[in-house]
C-alpha cells in the first residue's frame, strides 16, 4: 500500500534498546579527564613563582581582588593536599572544587543507572551563591579582610 503512513501509536510504542554504561559513561568521564589534566597543570607548574601565568588584570589595574584571585595558588595547594593553604588561597574556589565532585559524583550515578542528569537550581540559589560571592569579594578588599588575601 503506497502513500499509507504507519499508525503512529504503533512506531511510538517500540522501545529503543538501552545505552551501553560505557557510552553514558564516555562524556563524564571526558569532562573528569579534562579537569584531572587542568589540576595536573597547575600541581606540577607552581602558580606561587612568578613568571608562570599572567596576573589578574584587575588586581593589576586597581589593586583590588577580584574573587578568583589566588584560585590557581588555591588549586596548586589541594593538589599538593595543603587544605589550609588552599582555604587562605581562595576559599570560595576549594568550595567551588568540592561542589564539581558532588555535582559530578551525582552525574555518574545517574548515568549508570540510565537516568539523565540536569542541572537545575532554583533562582534562589543561585542569587544566595551570587551574594556569598560578592560579600567574599567586598570583605577581602576591606582592611580588616587581610586574611582573605591570596
Amino acid at each position: 500500500m503506497r502513500g499509507v503512513s504507519p499508525d503512529p501509536r504503533t512506531v511510538n510504542s517500540a522501545r529503543r534498546a538501552p545505552t551501553p554504561v560505557a557510552a553514558r559513561l564516555a562524556v563524564p568521564a571526558g569532562m573528569l579527564a579534562a579537569v584531572a589534566a587542568a589540576f595536573a597543570y597547575v600541581g606540577a607548574v607552581d602558580p606561587n613563582e612568578p613568571g608562570h601565568y599572567p596576573a589578574c588584570p584587575l588586581l593589576r589595574l586597581t589593586g583590588l581582588y577580584c574573587p578568583g584571585c589566588g584560585g590557581l595558588r588555591s588549586a596548586h595547594a589541594v593538589v599538593h593536599g595543603d587544605l589550609p593553604a588552599a582555604l587562605q588561597a581562595n576559599a570560595v574556589a576549594v568550595a567551588g572544587y568540592a561542589l564539581f565532585a558532588v555535582a559530578w559524583t551525582v552525574w555518574v550515578v545517574r548515568a549508570v543507572r540510565g537516568r539523565p542528569f540536569r542541572l537545575d537550581p532554583r533562582s534562589a540559589y543561585l542569587w544566595a551563591a551570587g551574594a556569598l560571592v560578592l560579600v567574599f569579594t567586598v570583605v577581602r578588599n576591606l582592611p580588616f579582610g587581610g586574611w582573605l588575601h591570596p
